[in-house]
């Protein structure tokens, strides 16, 4: 029977959707975050574009670290003036792309995979991506009793966070390339791939339902911490071993109507990126800090090191990245080809970069225009 990618792909969305988030708040797709105190407004400061507040989603994990320390350290809000920061939480791009859609948030961190869906699925009529964040930090993990070598995997039950989503597409195309055959809808296959949240992968690691995970960080260095050993860094797969985890997206209409206010979340994005690359110990504990006030627990440091050291914070977008991530849905059967001329509008950031002296980055010939 012929693949029919369009209904896999909806009930993949309709999957991953349905997962829970981290805790749920009153507009039902994220929590919000805390304030700190640090965030405070300075004297004299005027509202951007008019408006009372900005409001902002990312996910509680080290990949996002851009807006974990950009929230700790109070730089959005101080770009934004007058007008409030506020911020959403969430565990699950696709409840992410719909809150975006309800604008429920304007502006909001995810990973590629979700901004590629919600962007062919609004027939390019939803969001934007305006800048990125992260590269990398995602490995496959696996118990060493039972895999040695990568021909080991073969057979085994190996996790992912969802169907579909971005680490989910990089080892169906991985496995692909190894020769071996997997159903993308089901997991059944040469390998069975096991569809886990992240919050309950070690424990499924530790109860031997699973016998590795292609996983993020800091899910990947947890599973290490229980004995797990790492058999492939995804960065080695890719040029220049970067490619993006982590973007920025926006509403088209939001974009347009506010974009002073745009700019604004870009500038304290930019300066968030800046100080984590010159001081990556601070930026460690400071993204480990918010962790900290966004879910009740901190990460301990042998999980926290290790993660860290496995990502690349990054203003460019990768969109050469983007756009090969997209290719491997499409081969994996997950997505109709599709067409991603005007997902981006880099021209805010690359405004921003200018200012600051920065090298402007480029959209792949993906931009608006």
């Amino acid at each position: 029977m012929p693949v029919n990618r369009s209904a896999l792909l909806r009930r993949g969305l309709a999957a991953v959707t349905a997962l829970p988030l981290l805790t749920l708040a009153a507009c039902g797709y994220g929590s919000d975050a805390k304030d700190d105190g640090t965030a405070k407004v300075a004297a004299g400061a005027e509202k951007i574009d008019g408006l009372d507040s900005v409001k902002i989603g990312y996910f509680g994990n080290l990949t996002h670290a851009t807006a974990l320390v950009g929230v700790q350290k109070g730089y959005f809000q101080k770009q934004l003036g007058a007008t409030k920061a506020a911020y959403q939480i969430f565990n699950a791009g696709p409840s992410e792309i719909e809150a975006l859609n309800s604008s429920s948030i304007d502006i909001g961190f995810i990973g590629p995979s979700p901004a590629i869906n919600g962007y062919t699925k609004s027939g390019g009529k939803n969001l934007r991506i305006i800048g990125g964040a992260a590269s990398g930090g995602v490995k496959l993990v696996v118990n060493p009793d039972k895999i040695k070598s990568l021909k080991d995997v073969k057979g085994k039950k190996i996790a992912t966070p969802q169907l579909g989503n971005t680490q989910d597409v990089a080892f169906l195309n991985w496995i692909a390339d190894q020769g071996w055959k997997v159903d993308a809808e089901s997991g059944k296959g040469d390998v069975s791939v096991v569809r886990t949240d992240n919050k309950v992968t070690p424990d499924a690691y530790k109860s031997g339902s699973v016998d590795g995970a292609w996983v993020p960080e800091p899910t990947a260095s947890k599973l290490v911490a229980e004995g797990a050993k790492v058999l492939l860094d995804e960065s080695t797969l890719w040029p220049d071993k970067k490619f993006v985890i982590t973007n920025i997206i926006v509403r088209q209409a939001f974009l347009k109507e506010h974009p002073k206010a745009v700019e604004a979340v870009l500038k304290a994005s930019v300066e968030a990126n800046k100080w984590i690359n010159a001081n990556p110990d601070a930026a460690k504990a400071s993204a480990n800090k918010q962790l900290e006030s966004d879910s009740g627990k901190p990460l301990p440091a042998a999980v926290l090191d290790p993660a860290w050291k496995s990502i690349q914070f990054t203003d460019d977008p990768l969109a050469a990245t983007l756009n090969t991530e997209a290719a491997h849905a499409v081969k994996a059967g997950l997505l109709e080809k599709p067409d991603l001329k005007g997902i981006y509008d880099l021209t805010p950031l690359n405004k921003v970069l200018k200012a600051e002296g920065e090298s402007t980055v480029s959209d792949a010939g993906l931009g608006v225009g």
